[in-house]
């Protein structure tokens, strides 16, 4: 198996768990083709590979540089001088830069770069969804809970990128709320929910026994 398919392979489950730059500190600029290529559909077959690959490995290059440094704050200040063309490039660019800021300690300077890519209605609908979910996550004690409440309802929409975080989320804000039998009601649609991943049945599961119900038994199924 080529780098690049082992890439594709890999990156597939790592953007699920955040360490889609992780990944690109490992293949380089060839991780860097195929995020593009992940990411970018229609618009970059519009390009010839011989530009893809010059332009993903400017941008894989300077991208490495900058999450390079050992602290931070450092990295997000590396990654505000990186310049790109494109949406998707300057998407991953801010991703990154939001999450050395929220590494750093500065979630107020991360917030508003998480949701300029939530709004962009030209980055693919994963990207928003994870750019939106983190945004509202690092607000829970700004924003009140009706409010968190309204855009995780957005966020938990069948068939949404992130539909089951979404819910779980659902799920705490009536815990914080002081209502455990809606948290405890919530958690049992997850874990009865066939599509639902294995780790987001057995945290609804842990939850429901941490708040005084008792342990479901998942319905069976293949996920």
């Amino acid at each position: 198996m080529s780098n690049t398919d082992s890439f594709i392979d890999e990156v597939t489950e790592e953007v699920r768990r955040d360490r889609l730059f992780l990944m690109l500190r490992r293949y380089g600029w060839i991780g860097a083709v195929a995020v593009a290529a992940i990411v970018g559909g229609t618009a970059v077959r519009e390009y010839s590979r011989a530009q893809q690959e010059a332009a993903a490995q400017k941008l894989g290059d300077a991208m490495i540089a900058a999450l390079e440094p050992a602290e931070a704050a450092d990295r997000a200040t590396a990654l505000a001088e990186v310049t790109t063309d494109g949406v998707d490039g300057q998407m991953l660019v801010d991703m990154a830069r939001a999450g050395s800021l929220v590494d750093a300690g500065d979630t107020q300077a991360a917030i508003p770069l998480y949701q300029t890519i939530g709004s962009n209605g030209d980055v693919p609908l994963v990207y928003r969804h994870i750019a939106s979910f983190k945004a509202l996550v690092l607000q829970s004690d700004t924003l009140s809970v009706d409010e968190r409440r309204l855009q995780f309802n957005a966020l938990a929409a069948p068939g949404a990128p992130l539909e089951y975080l979404a819910r779980e989320q659902l799920a705490l804000l009536e815990v914080e709320s002081g209502d455990a039998e809606a948290a405890i009601a919530l958690l049992r649609t997850l874990v009865d929910d066939a599509n639902a991943s294995v780790d987001v049945r057995d945290r609804a599961n842990q939850l429901i026994v941490a708040l005084g119900g008792e342990r479901s038994a998942p319905s069976d199924h293949g996920g």
